[in-house]
């Protein structure tokens, strides 16, 4: 049984782990090569945080597990959805994620006035910029979600197995 707990503690702080650096590398594309983040850009980013912080409510209080596994991959589908419609957006000419509609509710949010650099829209989803290793920032966006819902339907399926009391006497 410690040995399931310490894979699902594992893959907890690996997911909360690729989540903050990925909301790191965010940060650096934004204020580093100028990369100014579209509404659905932002709105991944909220995704990402939110997945974090469904893993870390399940290492704090392993009750909930199952609870925050679902939000976590509630979160991944909606942030796999968002890049979806992103690289959908991006592959028509002349199209636009709505930058006017989607950024005022946006910018208006608490957490976007608490922490404008993160969470405040002031880009283009049209916007062409160069792939890294092959992919745009949306397509990797999308491969991380989907590794994010798996992890948690893993972890919402998996169930550590029940040792007998006498597997320590053997």
């Amino acid at each position: 049984m410690e040995h399931a707990m310490n894979r699902t503690n594992a893959i907890l702080v690996t997911i909360i782990l690729a989540c903050l650096g990925l909301l790191g590398f965010a940060m650096y594309l934004q204020l580093v090569l100028d990369m100014l983040p579209c509404p659905l850009c932002v709105m991944q980013r909220y995704a990402f945080a939110l997945i974090a912080l469904a893993c870390l409510l399940t290492l704090i209080v392993p009750k909930l597990k199952r609870a925050a596994m679902s939000a976590s991959l509630l979160f991944s589908l909606i942030g796999g959805g968002l890049t979806g419609y992103q690289l959908w957006v991006i592959a028509q000419p002349m199209g636009s994620c709505g930058v006017d509609p989607l950024s005022g509710p946006l910018n208006s949010f608490f957490i976007a006035k608490l922490f404008p650099t993160m969470f405040q829209a002031n880009g283009l989803c049209e916007t062409p910029y160069d792939p890294i290793l092959g992919l745009s920032i949306p397509a990797w966006a999308c491969v991380w979600f989907v590794v994010f819902a798996i992890g948690s339907i893993y972890l919402l399926v998996n169930k550590p197995k029940e040792q007998s009391i006498f597997a320590n006497k053997l």
